[in-house]
């Protein structure tokens, strides 16, 4: 089964244009959504929110094609966007209390074992908050209601390595379960690559790719290499390149080059950016 399936969306803007989109996030899985500000991950997100509505396509989020007409499955889904919105003037335990009688399945005892693992202060008023402590709040609402589906829009941002190393954690132990997934979006790519099943990349508001992050790994490589020996390569095999006086260093796809060559393994945060620089690089 799969949590989210989109079908051909776009959402058109003066001078943007997204889409269409065509992916799926299978149950069980983490789905990470990488482009640069702008590329319209933020914008798509909405779309499968239902806070915008597409222009073409559908979007289905856990088997409903408009969570604004199903209200009850929106229980299913933790939400946590760029911007934390909670009430200023609360703090901490009161937010807790508050959450929980707006939710069915609100779990005050997960919340606050959330709260603790996370060093979330108790004693200040949200509005008071460091931006890494209100998106570690925002985590821990979006996680204790038991969601089926969470969709995180830089949740990583403004956390220090530590934490997101710890968030990462929790966040691959969710979706142990198997009808458990998520969406998250992040311009970090080293948490993308440490915690994601698939990679979506959008740029410009086109979807580049989306595979399995071990497909991408072992399909792509890194060739540090002589002109001579760049110039006998196929240039439909290659994503980019960067000459330098010494030679060309390129990202290619392994299977289309001369196995005489050598790889070096490769982080999809080059991948990326040589698929958007290429020769520009």
């Amino acid at each position: 089964m799969n949590a989210i399936e989109i079908r051909n969306a776009s959402k058109s803007y003066p001078g943007f244009q997204l889409g269409p989109v065509t992916m799926d996030l299978p149950s069980g899985a983490i789905l990470g959504l990488v482009g640069e500000n702008g590329a319209g991950k933020t914008t798509l997100i909405k779309m499968l929110l239902g806070i915008k509505k597409q222009d073409s396509g559908t979007l289905r989020v856990l088997g409903s094609l408009n969570l604004r007409d199903t209200p009850k499955r929106k229980e299913d889904i933790g939400v946590v966007l760029d911007e934390v919105c909670l009430p200023d003037f609360m703090k901490t335990p009161e937010i807790g209390k508050m959450l929980g009688k707006i939710y069915w399945n609100w779990d005050q005892d997960v919340f606050d074992g959330f709260v603790e693992r996370m060093h979330i202060p108790t004693d200040k008023k949200f509005k008071n908050f460091s931006k890494g402590n209100k998106m570690k709040l925002g985590i821990a609402c979006a996680m204790s209601h038991h969601p089926k589906l969470l969709i995180l829009d830089e949740a990583t941002s403004g956390l220090d390595p530590v934490v997101r190393d710890d968030l990462l954690d929790l966040l691959m132990d969710f979706t142990r379960e198997e009808d458990h997934a998520i969406l998250m979006s992040s311009h970090i790519v080293s948490d993308l690559e440490k915690a994601c099943d698939y990679i979506a990349f959008l740029h410009e508001g086109k979807l580049l790719l989306k595979e399995e992050k071990d497909v991408l790994l072992e399909e792509y490589g890194k060739l540090s290499c002589s002109l001579d020996e760049f110039a006998a390569i196929d240039p439909s095999s290659v994503v980019g390149k960067r000459q330098t006086p010494y030679g060309v260093e390129a990202i290619v796809r392994r299977d289309e080059v001369p196995g005489s060559l050598h790889f070096q393994p490769i982080r999809l945060e080059e991948l990326f950016v040589m698929m958007v620089k290429g020769d520009k690089g």
